[in-house]
């Protein structure tokens, strides 16, 4: 039987590709930052150019797909997951870092159908590294199978983490909580690429065991989502329930072991879902 969705997610990676060209490009020029919703949330030209790119060439190809894209939010569009076959886009995942040249920067399109993830395309420009997975057909990178960590003890781990955009208070005292008790597990190390996509690509590599964050967007982590779990890791929301890609919440893991041993460590919040209605 032909799978159905072979012709779209080829295609999402050929534009991968194109997005990725036009980031590098854009790294050796002037690179005029704004802002969105406080200082430290940063959007460039580059953003907004990429996922044009990205949206119009769907549009052309498939017309009645729905789209989720990180700029088209900000701009006031509706975030809103629905049974079609829909594109969740994020041009430039790791804006700060595109910023200061810091080196890792991905492009990140998943893509949905009945609201399950079907592929997911994840491609670190600078590294010229892509990964891909399909529902059922495993993750690659590069075209090499990938496979998590089989490390089971989490004092042997390295653990992925951001600190956010937020820098509301409470939340950065939670932040700090949960990282302050992780860190003292004690674990080997606690690292950050600064890109939620990149850091779930890290965790299906079996480079680090876990990544957890609290304050992530859909667009971060659905193409990442699928690339962990066909490499055989786990999703998990903060509280240790189902993964809810629109909880803003998220734990990817090698294992449920390690995850669940982090999730009793974490010290939770919740954000303002990406679907809730103002």
């Amino acid at each position: 039987m032909a799978d159905l969705w072979q012709n779209a997610m080829d295609h999402a990676v050929a534009l991968a590709r194109r997005a990725g060209e036009v980031v590098r490009e854009a790294l050796q020029d002037d690179r005029k930052v704004m802002t969105k919703s406080c200082s430290v949330d940063l959007v460039t030209q580059t953003d907004q150019k990429v996922e044009k790119l990205i949206i119009q060439s769907v549009k052309e190809k498939f017309p009645t797909h729905s789209f989720i894209g990180e700029e088209s939010v900000a701009a006031g569009e509706a975030c809103v997951l629905t049974e079609r076959p829909t594109w969740i886009v994020d041009p430039i995942d790791g804006t700060t870092n595109f910023v200061h040249a810091f080196p890792f920067v991905a492009v990140s399109i998943g893509f949905s159908v009945n609201k399950q993830m079907e592929f997911g395309v994840v491609y670190s420009c600078l590294e010229d590294k892509m990964y891909t997975a399909r529902r059922g057909k495993g993750a690659f990178c590069n075209g090499e199978p990938l496979q998590v960590s089989g490390q089971e003890d989490i004092k042997q781990s390295i653990i992925s983490t951001e600190f956010g955009s937020s820098r509301d208070p409470e939340a950065v005292e939670k932040i700090f909580l949960s990282l302050r008790s992780i860190l003292c597990i004690p674990v080997h190390g606690v690292r950050g690429a600064g890109t939620a996509a990149i850091n779930m690509c890290h965790v299906a590599s079996g480079c680090v065991e876990a990544y957890y964050e609290v304050g992530i967007h859909v667009w971060d982590v659905a193409a990442g989502s699928l690339v962990v779990s066909e490499a055989g890791g786990v999703l998990m929301d903060v509280d240790g329930g189902a993964a809810d890609l629109m909880s803003r919440r998220i734990v990817a893991a090698n294992s449920r072991t390690i995850a669940e041993r982090l999730v009793s460590e974490i010290h939770s919040f919740s954000p303002l879902r990406d679907d809730a209605t103002l």
